[in-house]
């Protein structure tokens, strides 16, 4: 199993075998014009976080945006994630057109892959906050449950491995436009992430976070939204 994750001929099925992978070996398989550039980036005891960010970028740099855009279609789910990077390190492209090209990933059939779509743009979203919130709110409404999730965990307060939006925990209310069309969301993958983000609110802006859901729950009489609150208030009922 080990060496087919290495040749990048295998998808992960859990973390544990995300960690075990030796990324430059697959590095190597899959794209080893990026290697040298890779291994003169990563330093001792980086993370995975850290090393998929620098062979993405390793990968930009190395092979070029075309090159590295095709990464995409890789068969291994860890390429992909570097493929994430790869666009996220382009700085030609504004933001709202590494939105389009990081689309397929967010929509990605593995689960790890459409993490990294939205830690990779996170923080140029966070630098361009007003912009981001806008480009991202019809993305609330898309057929898709992982674009609609999308939009709702990248513009987490705090999130997980990544940055916490400042902005947003101080005011939560701009990111409304994406959290109230999701209210009764009927994917439970995409409850637990605006959850997760009234979650986070609540932790620097308990009062608002109340004020939402109790409206949310006069106006909704969906089990989808009851859910919803339930789990979003699960920090302010410890208290």
């Amino acid at each position: 199993m080990l060496r087919e994750l290495n040749r990048g001929t295998r998808e992960t099925a859990n973390l544990a075998e995300a960690l075990a992978i030796d990324p430059l070996e697959l590095l190597g398989a899959a794209a080893p014009d990026a290697l040298d550039a890779a291994r003169e980036a990563i330093e001792p005891g980086d993370k995975i976080t850290k090393l998929t960010k620098k062979i993405g970028e390793a990968c930009f740099s190395s092979l070029g945006a075309r090159k590295s855009a095709a990464l995409a279609k890789h068969p291994s789910d860890t390429v992909r994630s570097w493929a994430c990077y790869a666009i996220a390190a382009n700085t030609r492209l504004s933001f709202s057109a590494k939105l389009d090209r990081i689309r397929p990933l967010a929509d990605d059939p593995h689960f790890g892959v459409r993490e990294w779509a939205w830690i990779a743009i996170r923080d140029e979203l966070i630098e361009q906050l007003d912009e981001a919130l806008a480009l991202m709110t019809p993305w609330t409404v898309e057929r898709s449950a992982n674009l609609r999730r999308f939009a709702s965990e990248a513009t987490r307060p705090r999130g997980v491995w990544c940055a916490h939006i400042r902005a947003l925990r101080e005011d939560p209310a701009p990111a409304l436009p994406i959290l109230e069309p999701l209210r009764s969301d009927q994917s439970k993958y995409v409850q637990d992430s605006v959850a997760n983000w009234l979650n986070d609110a609540s932790k620097d802006r308990p009062e608002w976070v109340v004020e939402i859901t109790d409206r949310w729950l006069a106006e909704s009489s969906s089990a989808e939204t009851a859910r919803i609150v339930r789990r979003a208030r699960r920090t302010l009922d410890r208290h």
